[in-house]
């Protein structure tokens, strides 16, 4: 706390002659010493102890200041600068600024640029950036050639932060590229990885995620070397690396970094930190959804900004806080229009342009909400359109403008402003080279989207329903696929891994478990995922397609596609025939989604077997309960629509999981499940132009399961000339040499569907498993895949239906046809149908077609064809 000096005993007594003074210099530089490398190792408390510990050596006393000899004036001015900068860190700004003004009279000239420089930073900690960038240019020629570099080193540090504040993204490389020349001249290397880490910032407001991540995570690795002497700056790069991942729409991931990051500033007790990452948790939570824990942390924040005296910090918080209240279903919008302009003045004031136009968008929208235009068309004006704002600001100016134009009766601008928004997000998008990142993505225009199937459904237009939808769905399918970094790194990280895994299941089967292999494992998945965030995109995606294209396609193939969506509650389709487009309303989409759900569960169970016979009975009873249930709900609707053709879905939502073959409607008919309208287009065309198979299939047995190989085995009796991977030969390098390019593949193992972490969804094979990452390092998709395996037909779908799993991962890379199970199932069942399977595939039956045929036998299949049928 600050407060009066207490001298020791044996200081109190000190006489002031020149020898006791010249020792009393000697101490007091050695207790700076240590001060400053306590704060520097995160201890601020204990930093400043040392550091009054020094004053009282020198006889200054905060409460009452006495002369200082003239010896003792360089010291006492130094230890009181350094006070300063760990007050400030415990959040007692203003009494930082009072100790600056003391040390003001006592600091010699060779030391005037350190003082500018610390006042500046503890200014620029009050978000007062103009007044703090003025000392620091003042204190940059007075600090070149000082005789400690780190110092200058460390002012560009903080003069670049004020740039990069601004938005001049150019300036402030400039200054923390030459941070880091300083830092490794000098052999400084936790300044260099704080240089490195600030140029992933710069990365961040420039919107290149894949270089950010890239450069956050060199800079990790220099933390890790010194974290023993800078133990802060791994949660400040986690919270930096947070508003990285928030940038490209992953919330939940931002708020696992963030909760581990404001545990350390907890504990470190750096509440200027703490207060920022609090704020960011509280954006993540508004982006995630989680209104009341939004508001929750802004409030937190604010409180903590507040004590500190730092008002523009405190405003940002009050900005997120206005945020959270107009997301709140049934809140009148007038008062938050009006706060949000008196708050959008008093940011653009103290110095901070992109939040101010972030809040005339909130008042605009709440104006446009309270029916008042005029007023919001004057706040959207005030916004700096193209002057370099963020992402963020441009998507919410195009929905501000689109909500306007649909207030003052203009759809057709209306749909324009939200093309508009959509083109932003697909130019960052098409940075983005990781399926993850690019899937997160969608998040962002999640709003954009629904306002333009809104005013599409409200026009009852079908050919402008179709649009909105191939616009806002499954768009990282359109993208060119990049494979993640193939470096050293990744490779040592994927081969632990894998042998973990494997450690972790024979553990298991044999009725064991390892808690720390677990944890590991979860801590190297972790670690693989953050490496494939690196990949850059090509920038290169397929345009969108028109229904008159998908029209033709379905003529030539002898199908109908229904488009499905989900609009307040309400099922709707857009059904497309070889000659029409038709706008057909459904059911009810909860009782739908419900049912898919509890279909999956009784499937499982079923699947499980052993169960009692009425037991049995009851299970089967509610399977069938649950597909008359979608079957009214979705399909009954469609009556004559459906025709008596092959039919291609495209789900929406918790619907990407049913096993359509089971409806009544559709048993015994070729059914294909794409994500979106473009993707089938491009894989039944990939599928049809591919060369005839004239290599063997690749067929695979894996361990464990009690029919792999006899499936495998059969099957490769229809295919005259192969020979299976059975046994110790079925491992993944082998698994991937046969994929690789393949027209057919045959894989018989256990499944194992990762609901919370996609890409290692895996199939179980002699020596580990083969991961959905695995798939994308293929340099040559395969043509068909059948994954005779429990549950990896499963998806986690997310905003704008973007599908994420083993299944979508083959699809991602090009596979134009995937065989998989929804749900576990039987490994008998799964004999019967795959070989069935096989023989109408050799005699020339298309897969959707010879699916619907290999299970018409089976009532409770839960394999599905995706892609093209």
């Amino acid at each position: 706390m600050a407060g009066r000096v207490v001298p020791s005993p044996e200081q109190e007594a000190r006489p002031a002659g020149p020898d006791t003074a010249a020792a009393a210099v000697r101490r007091a530089w050695a207790a700076h010493r240590r001060g400053v490398q306590a704060g520097a190792a995160g201890r601020p408390v204990s930093g400043a102890r040392q550091l009054r510990t020094g004053l009282s050596l020198l006889g200054w006393e905060e409460a009452g200041p006495r002369p200082i000899v003239e010896q003792c004036r360089p010291v006492a001015a130094r230890l009181l600068i350094s006070l300063a900068h760990l007050e400030a860190e415990q959040g007692r700004t203003e009494h930082g600024l009072r100790l600056l003004g003391l040390a003001e009279e006592l600091t010699d000239p060779a030391d005037r640029g350190v003082l500018l420089s610390q006042r500046g930073l503890l200014l620029m900690r009050t978000w007062q950036m103009d007044a703090a960038l003025r000392l620091f240019d003042a204190a940059v020629p007075l600090l070149d050639g000082y005789d400690d570099a780190r110092v200058l080193a460390r002012l560009l540090l903080n003069r670049g932060f004020l740039h990069l504040n601004a938005g001049r993204v150019h300036r402030a490389r400039a200054d923390f590229a030459w941070c880091g020349q300083i830092a490794a001249a000098g052999g400084h290397d936790s300044l260099a990885a704080k240089a490195t880490h600030n140029l992933g910032c710069c990365d961040v407001l420039a919107g290149d995620i894949p270089a950010a991540l890239t450069v956050f995570a060199a800079a990790e690795e220099g933390f890790r070397l010194t974290a023993s002497a800078t133990p802060q700056w791994v949660p400040v790069l986690a919270a930096d690396k947070a508003r990285a991942l928030l940038a490209v729409g992953l919330s939940r991931d931002a708020i696992v970094e963030l909760d581990g990051a404001i545990a350390a500033f907890r504990r470190l007790r750096l509440d200027q930190d703490l207060a920022q990452a609090e704020l960011t948790l509280a954006q993540a939570a508004l982006a995630a959804g989680a209104l009341a824990a939004g508001r929750r942390w802004a409030v937190a924040a604010r409180r903590r900004f507040r004590r500190q005296g730092n008002a523009s910090c405190e405003q940002l918080a009050e900005l997120l806080l206005l945020r959270t209240r107009f997301a709140e279903p049934g809140r009148r919008p007038g008062p938050v229009a009006a706060q949000a302009a008196l708050l959008a003045a008093r940011l653009r004031d103290g110095g901070l342009p992109n939040d101010a136009d972030l809040a005339e968008l909130v008042a605009a929208r709440a104006l446009v909400a309270a029916r008042r235009p005029a007023e919001a068309r004057r706040r959207i004006a005030a916004t700096r359109r193209g002057l370099g704002g963020s992402l963020e600001v441009g998507l919410l100016r195009q929905l501000a403008r689109a909500e306007l134009a649909e207030l003052e009766g203009r759809p057709a601008a209306m749909l324009a402003e939200l093309r508009t928004g959509l083109a932003l997000l697909g130019a960052r998008r098409g940075r983005l080279g990781s399926v993850d990142l690019q899937t997160g993505a969608a998040a962002l225009g999640a709003d954009l989207a629904a306002a333009g199937l809104r005013q599409a459904l409200h026009r009852g237009s079908a050919p402008l329903v179709f649009g909105w939808l191939e616009r806002s769905r499954a768009q990282a399918f359109l993208a060119r696929p990049v494979r993640p970094p193939a470096d050293a790194r990744t490779a040592e990280v994927v081969a632990e891994l894998r042998q973990l895994e494997y450690l972790i299941r024979t553990a298991e089967l044999s009725g064991t478990r390892d808690p720390a292999a677990i944890v590991r494992r979860s801590r190297l998945q972790r670690e693989v995922r953050q490496l494939s965030w690196q990949a850059v995109g090509r920038g290169e995606a397929a345009g969108q397609v028109s229904p008159a294209e998908i029209s033709a396609a379905l003529r030539t193939s002898g199908q109908r596609l229904v488009s499905l969506l989900a609009r307040d509650g309400r099922l709707h389709a857009v059904v497309l025939t070889g000659r029409s487009v038709r706008l057909v309303g459904l059911g009810d989409f909860g009782l739908a989604a419900e049912a898919a759900r509890r279909l999956g569960a009784d499937l499982d169970t079923l699947a499980a077997g052993r169960l009692p016979e009425r037991l049995a009975a009851v299970v089967r009873e509610s399977v069938r309960r649950q597909t008359d249930v979608l079957a009214a709900e979705v399909a009954s609707p469609l009556g004559p629509l459906l025709g008596e053709d092959g039919v291609v879905i495209v789900p929406a939502g918790p619907l990407a999981s049913v096993p359509w073959n089971l409806l009544p409607e559709l048993r015994g008919r070729p059914v294909t499940v794409c994500p979106s309208a473009s993707s089938w287009l491009t894989a039944w065309r990939r599928r049809t132009t591919s060369p005839a198979a004239g290599a063997p299939p690749l067929l695979v047995a894996g361990p464990d399961l009690a029919h792999a190989a006899a499936e495998v085995t059969a099957i490769a009796a229809i295919y005259p000339g192969t020979r299976p991977l059975l046994a110790e030969s079925a491992t993944v390098s082998a698994a991937l040499r046969g994929l690789d390019g393949c027209p057919l593949a045959h894989l018989a193992a256990h499944g194992h569907d990762e609901r919370e972490n996609f890409l290692f969804s895996r199939l179980d094979l002699a020596d580990g498993p083969l991961m959905a990452y695995d798939v994308q390092q293929l340099a040559a998709p395969p043509g068909q895949v059948i994954l005779s395996a429990c549950d990896v037909g499963r998806s986690v779908v997310r905003p704008g239906d973007e599908v994420l799993g083993f299944t979508a991962a083959l699809l991602y890379v090009g596979t134009a046809t995937v065989i998989s199970s929804v749900a576990r199932v039987a490994d008998e069942a799964a004999v019967g149908i795959m070989t069935a399977y096989h023989r109408r595939l050799r005699d020339g039956a298309g897969p959707a077609t010879a699916l619907a045929e290999a299970a018409a036998a089976e009532p409770f299949s839960p394999f599905v064809c995706f892609g093209a049928g």
